[in-house]
């Protein structure tokens, strides 16, 4: 069975070892962060804050800071246990005989079993605040000394697509201004910014729903960062990883739903064209992203649990709880890009890569220009398309390895032959870009060079020991005493 909300999440971490209840009195400006930094730099627990400072609201951190905790989080002995039923899916086909028709239709039936489901209630509106609500009343982070204030960090906002009705569910963080207006931190490419837009442009509106939901199961919370394609419904993907639909309530002042085991719900609205500074904000690049002019998001209405738990992240310096959350997109998305490019046999994006900095894809090479052919693929796609370098090494090279990979791609290269620049969009947070949203980007072909690529000098084999000589020092490696 799913977990049933983040309390079940909270239990199931402690049960494995991974969480640490920490009672002391401690500051959500800058206090916890430095904590929740250090905890994760040593490979520490999930941080369950039971008393931060000025709040009642007990605050959880970290839950997602590991690959161990990745697995707790989808109840799962290994993390490609996730991308392997994504390939089953994908791999129907057309059916073979009988046995293969019946195991497409019960394929079929089960993704209809993990649809989102309305419900009339949940234990998100236990309690309903239309007057009197603070959004201090929560220990929203001060995360870095830079930061223009305090952010919500891990908010699943709701929003629906104005021409086709769909909803999104994306994670942008929010600028807390006062009590009851906070920043929306739309980037260009993200489809809460494209919903705004369309709504806009049409004319008829003067202000945009929006509902910002806070603590879940971890699958739901999770989905928010999904860079699924747009108008799939990421509660849909989250049904997928927690094999359960998600159970989804109405919004009490907006015409939006969310999920209904949700700790805390801020419904409001986007006055269309207003604007107000955002930032600056201590990013996953390890550097504050700067102030700009974003959306204003007024909240009209909190509905919470009697007793909620504020869910939380910070980011910065690599590696931090984003890196493992990261780690698993790379996993999680290895079959949707095979669909487009199936010559691909691996991917890896670096922690220092801060994601969209540096990707890492082996291929298996059947025809000249076909790491080329492969990058481009990459820029095409989604999200994908933001990346600023990619490296595309020979099938044999394992890119999980970066020490491998950089010694393959340094000693394959002919640089000036080798390179290509392209143009194009570049994620928002790239602060070296020539313009916001608009630069350059690397491809580097590393693979071994063919006679139909133009080069016609011998290529040297890999240096390799024999295997009959590995066997016959095996046995007398350790009474050797070398180490």
């Amino acid at each position: 069975m799913a977990y049933r909300d983040i309390r079940e999440f909270i239990t199931a971490l402690e049960r494995a070892g991974e969480l640490k209840r920490v009672q002391a009195e401690v500051d959500p400006h800058l206090e916890i962060s430095e904590i929740a930094d250090r905890a994760v730099k040593n490979g520490g627990p999930a941080l369950l804050f039971e008393n931060p400072k000025g709040s009642a609201v007990p605050l959880l951190i970290n839950a997602y800071a590991s690959m161990s905790k990745m697995q707790i989080a989808f109840e799962v002995g290994d993390i490609e246990e996730v991308p392997a039923r994504i390939t089953e899916y994908l791999d129907l086909g057309v059916p073979k005989g009988v046995a293969g028709k019946l195991k497409g239709l019960t394929k079929l039936a089960e993704i209809r079993k993990f649809l989102p489901r309305t419900v009339r209630s949940g234990p998100c509106q236990q309690v309903v605040k239309k007057a009197a609500f603070s959004l201090s009343d929560y220990p929203v982070l001060t995360c870095w000394p830079g930061d223009a204030g305090p952010f919500i960090t891990l908010p699943m906002v709701f929003s629906r697509n104005p021409i086709t009705g769909k909803r999104n569910c994306g994670t942008y963080r929010l600028q807390v201004y006062d009590d009851r207006t906070t920043g929306m931190h739309w980037q260009t490419h993200k489809q809460g910014a494209e919903h705004y837009r369309r709504l806009r442009k049409q004319g008829k509106e003067t202000r945009m729903d929006v509902a910002v939901a806070i603590g879940s199961d971890p699958a739901t919370m999770y989905s928010g960062i999904l860079p699924l394609p747009p108008d799939l419904d990421e509660m849909l993907f989250a049904g997928f990883i927690r094999r359960q639909p998600v159970e989804m309530v109405r919004c009490k002042t907006v015409d939006l739903e969310v999920p209904a085991n949700s700790e805390i719900v801020l419904e409001g609205h986007v006055n269309l064209g207003e604007l107000r500074t955002e930032g600056p904000f201590g990013d996953h690049t390890g550097y504050y992203s700067l102030e700009d002019d974003y959306p204003v998001f007024h909240v009209d209405c909190v509905t919470q649990r009697r007793h909620p738990v504020y869910a939380t992240t910070i980011v910065g310096p690599p590696p931090m709880e984003d890196y493992y959350m990261g780690k698993a997109i790379e996993r999680i998305f290895l079959p949707l890009i095979r669909l487009q490019a199936p010559e691909i046999v691996d991917m890896a994006m670096p922690p220092e890569g801060i994601f969209h900095n540096l990707m890492l894809v082996s291929i298996r090479k059947s025809y000249p220009g076909q790491a080329r052919k492969v990058m481009n693929t990459i820029w095409g796609l989604g999200q994908a398309s933001s990346t600023k370098c990619i490296v595309v090494v020979d099938d044999d090279v394992d890119v999980q390895n970066y020490s491998e990979v950089a010694w393959r791609a340094l000693n394959n290269i002919d640089p000036e032959r080798d390179i290509q620049f392209t143009m194009g969009p570049v994620d928002s947070l790239d602060h070296a870009s020539r313009l916001p949203d608009y630069g350059s980007k690397m491809g580097i072909d590393a693979t071994r060079k063919w006679a139909s690529e133009g080069f016609t000098r011998p290529w040297p084999e890999v240096l390799v020991m024999d295997e009959e000589v590995k066997r016959r020092v095996d046995p007398i490696w350790d009474a050797l005493g070398i180490g």
